[in-house]
């Protein structure tokens, strides 16, 4: 049976260059931050030209879309296997801190200092969405909607951002109470602005996923 071109040799040694190529980006990341990744400083590392390694990342920007289109990726199968019980809020949580705390830099580079001059494609927006609607779907299911309030009644009129989820008012207000306060505590654990601060940075993010839940939106 003839070899398909999937699993050709070529096919091969190209999965296993790319795949070298982004571990050396992930080092210079750690080292030295997204902004400064260099193809020719990896070609170096790797003992390949420059145009030689431009075969297989055309681009700066075609090597960090990788990167962070695999970190979403990641997150959201971990989201969605947090989730596959039932849509329970702490459980994603924890298992957000949990992917956060495995890989800082991949977590940083989602979610931390935006890269300059980088765009990123409306795939990976599309990716955003559904971590997006595990959200939503859990902050729905964890209590009946609320009245109205000046805030809820404004995003009713700005759902755009929720994917066309139709989450009611007062979930939306949850799901960004919920985003916007966790992440706020991992992205300043992460960044090691807790690191002087003489208490367990764990403990405050279990102490605001508490007030979170015992006050929802």
């Amino acid at each position: 049976m003839a070899t398909t071109d999937a699993s050709s040799p070529r096919e091969r040694y190209r999965t296993q260059v790319r795949a070298e190529v982004k571990k050396h980006a992930w080092e210079q990341i750690a080292t030295a931050g997204a902004s400064a990744l260099s193809l020719n400083a990896i070609a170096k590392q790797m003992g390949m030209s420059g145009p030689a390694l431009y075969r297989y990342f055309a681009s700066r920007d075609e090597l960090i879309t990788e990167l962070i289109r695999e970190a979403y990726r990641s997150l959201a199968e971990t989201l969605r296997t947090a989730s596959a019980t039932g849509a329970d809020l702490a459980a994603l949580a924890h298992a957000l801190r949990a992917w956060a705390m495995d890989d800082p830099q991949r977590y940083l580079l989602v979610y931390g200092t935006p890269v300059p001059g980088y765009q990123a494609p409306e795939d990976i927006t599309g990716i955003a969405d559904e971590i997006m609607k595990t959200l939503l779907d859990a902050c729905t299911a964890l209590a009946p909607d609320g009245p109205a309030t000046p805030f809820t009644t404004h995003l009713e009129g700005h759902r755009d951002w929720a994917a066309g989820h139709p989450a009611p008012p007062s979930a939306l207000h949850r799901a960004l109470a919920f985003w916007t306060r966790l992440h706020g505590v991992l992205s300043l654990e992460l960044a090691g602005h807790f690191a002087d601060m003489g208490f367990d940075p764990a403990l405050f993010f279990a102490a605001e996923l508490d007030d979170l839940l015992a006050h929802p939106a």
